[in-house]
């Protein structure tokens, strides 16, 4: 009797891939990681092509921090967020009714990257970033009108890079760097 055939070896994606190296710079940055480690880390995860190999690769960084989320929530009326605040490292903003406005323009963001998920049902969302963010709106789906937002021409080096994905309903979202 022949074994029975192995499953061949899942191949990574693109996505699979900079989620690796977004981890990497992570535990560098929260000093979890030396500089050497980091390197060899991102070399390991570069020219990794199997699931398993980027699992290797990650082992031995420590767990991510559940802590790091949190999530804002109204069924109507307004969310706020402005001033100084501490942002975290993925945010989740769910309103069935009403406006949302995030200046994230004195924020303190710790996070090289933060992940914003909005589940707006029906309202307008305004989201104001710092003046030297990358924002990515990749992942946010729009059911009736499009997001308003034009990139920076120029963004310095270092600024965070802000991720918003999850979807909008009957609303619009529109994202603005801070002038100052």
């Amino acid at each position: 009797m022949t074994p029975p055939p192995e499953d061949p070896p899942s191949l990574i994606g693109e996505d699979d891939r900079d989620a690796a190296v977004q981890r990497l710079q992570e535990a560098y940055a929260e000093g979890h990681i030396s500089h050497e480690e980091m390197d060899e880390g991102l070399d390991q995860v570069l020219t990794a092509k199997t699931h398993s190999e980027l699992v290797s690769a990650l082992a031995s960084l420590p767990e991510q921090n559940a802590g790091t989320t949190s999530t804002i929530a109204a069924v109507s009326g307004r969310i706020k967020r402005r001033g100084t605040w501490r942002v975290p490292r993925v945010l989740k903003v769910e309103s069935a009714f009403g406006r949302v406005h995030l200046d994230l323009s004195r924020a303190v963001i710790e996070h090289p990257v933060v992940d914003i998920e909005l589940r707006i049902g029906t309202g307008k969302a305004k989201i104001t970033v710092p003046r030297d963010a990358i924002v990515d709106v990749e992942g946010l789906r729009n059911g009736w009108k499009d997001t308003l937002y034009r990139a920076r021409r120029r963004s310095g080096p270092g600024g965070p890079r802000i991720r918003i994905s999850g979807a909008m309903g009957f609303g619009r979202l529109k994202i603005r760097h801070a002038r100052r």
